[in-house]
């Protein structure tokens, strides 16, 4: 692309609104956003008709696996996918890469392995482990956007869950630097939680899938039940009003928390929440025994508790959408037994977001707005990128992503950039087309073909 140029589209998402503009882009910067009719026939200008431009999406959860398990599925294939997607920055997390983010070396040698292999541009959270709380000084001085941690067990054994001393050590460090503290929040609750979901009577959860058909998705279910999100949420809201940190929830899946959230936004408390495309896309009722594509966790749960997801995003309980994309090898997904137990929980769909929730949107009166705003604007304001990412506005990066909302297909194979070709949006009919992608006003993505070469930066 030239250094300086026009796009023109009767659809441009801006911050105040859907409108046609002119787009003005000068050394990959947003310089102005001006009327539809401005002309100025000494620079190029591509008039882009009905099609929609959009701030190229910022998804803050995602698992490359790079270094250590690059065959699972690595920077360069990952951030393609990104790039066909319309998504034009990420930010990987500390697992499940091996070293895991949790010391300062190990950051070093993501960022030296990403190097020369991005698409799209790139930061890194740090992860919070047991033992590991001299570390997280230097971690955030080097730039790390978030600090991770699990309250149950990760599925990965070099990255251990955190008790509470763990994040009451770690609060006041994290409060210091102003970064969030991004909490998979689930706890492996006992006797009297299960016993008011009227789940079990004298058992831990886990039990009860092992008296159970492995293959029964209604069994993996109960296994991680609703009580399980609402102690870990109750438990940071406690250290969240302690330590004024901040404290962001990720991929929230149980409703039932939605309560308990919605006071503590009430009472200021500095405190985030994302959910993500599967828990609003797909629901339990819908899920075949055996078909672990859908294994996650927390699980996908029921149809009814799906419409509270929805309702919560639209009220702004819920701040915005994240992928968590978390792909592993086919052979761990071991759909050949399919055994819920045993098999890899996580969802591949980093190139789907956009169509994925575009389609379910369908159904529920959602606009372009509001999708940018859940897909663009507030993740980046939550990584401190608000004045650079996420918007159509001068002085931002020219991130755009040109997509058409009318548009469908149906998803296939063939068509994944992912390095594994694994998800259970395969065969599902999704609407709104990703047709180019920009990133600082370059093309990286132009129906199914990419930049000649990565242009993505580390942030």
């Amino acid at each position: 692309m030239p250094s300086e140029f026009f796009l023109r589209s009767r659809r441009v998402v801006t911050p105040k609104g859907v409108r046609a503009a002119t787009i003005h882009i000068q050394n990959g910067v947003i310089a102005e956003v001006m009327s539809y009719d401005y002309e100025n026939s000494a620079m190029p200008r591509e008039d882009l008709g009905d099609l929609v431009i959009m701030p190229g999406l910022v998804d803050i959860h995602v698992h490359l696996n790079e270094p250590g398990r690059t065959e699972w599925e690595g920077f360069e294939t990952g951030t393609k996918a990104a790039a066909a997607g319309g998504v034009t920055t990420l930010v990987d997390m500390p697992l499940n890469s091996t070293p895991v983010t949790t010391t300062l070396t190990a950051l070093q040698e993501k960022r030296q392995a990403a190097s020369k292999k991005l698409w799209v541009d790139c930061g890194f959270h740090a992860g919070l482990i047991p033992g590991n709380r001299h570390e997280l000084e230097p971690l955030m001085q080097a730039g790390v956007l978030g600090v991770k941690a699990f309250l149950v067990h990760s599925g990965i054994d070099d990255f251990p869950n955190a008790t509470e001393d763990d994040l009451r050590a770690a609060m006041p460090i994290i409060a210091k630097h102003g970064v969030p503290l991004l909490v998979h929040a689930e706890i492996e609750t006992r006797n009297n939680s299960l016993l008011e979901e009227g789940v079990i009577e004298h058992a831990r959860a886990s039990s009860v899938y092992d008296s159970a058909d492995p293959r029964s998705y209604q069994a993996y279910l109960a296994s991680r039940p609703h009580a399980w999100e609402r102690e870990a949420i109750a438990r940071m809201i406690k250290l969240c009003r302690e330590y004024n940190s901040r404290v962001h929830i990720v991929h929230l899946a149980s409703a039932s928390a939605i309560p308990m959230i919605e006071q503590a936004r009430g009472q200021s408390l500095p405190l985030t929440v994302e959910t993500c495309p599967h828990y609003l896309f797909f629901a339990a009722e819908e899920i075949a025994d055996g078909d672990t594509r859908f294994k996650c966790a927390p699980p996908m749960r029921e149809a009814d508790n799906r419409e509270q997801l929805w309702a919560a995003l639209q009220a702004g309980v819920i701040d915005f959408i994240a992928s968590d994309h978390s792909p592993c090898p086919p052979q761990m997904k071991r759909l050949d037994e399919g055994d819920f137990m045993r098999a890899w929980g996580g969802i591949a769909s980093l190139q789907f977001t956009l169509p994925v929730m575009w389609t379910a949107a369908q159904q529920r009166g959602v606009s372009l707005f509001d999708l940018s705003e859940w897909l663009c604007r507030r993740p980046a304001q939550l990584i401190g990128l608000q004045n650079r990412k996420g918007a159509i506005a001068p002085g931002y990066d020219a991130d755009l992503v040109l997509w058409n909302p009318e548009a469908s297909f149906t998803l296939a194979a063939s068509m994944i950039h992912h390095r594994h070709k694994l998800t259970p949006y395969e065969g599902r009919k999704l609407i709104g087309v990703v047709e180019k992608t920009l990133l600082r006003g370059e093309t990286i993505y132009d129906h199914g073909n990419f930049s000649t070469a990565p242009l993505g930066s580390l942030i």
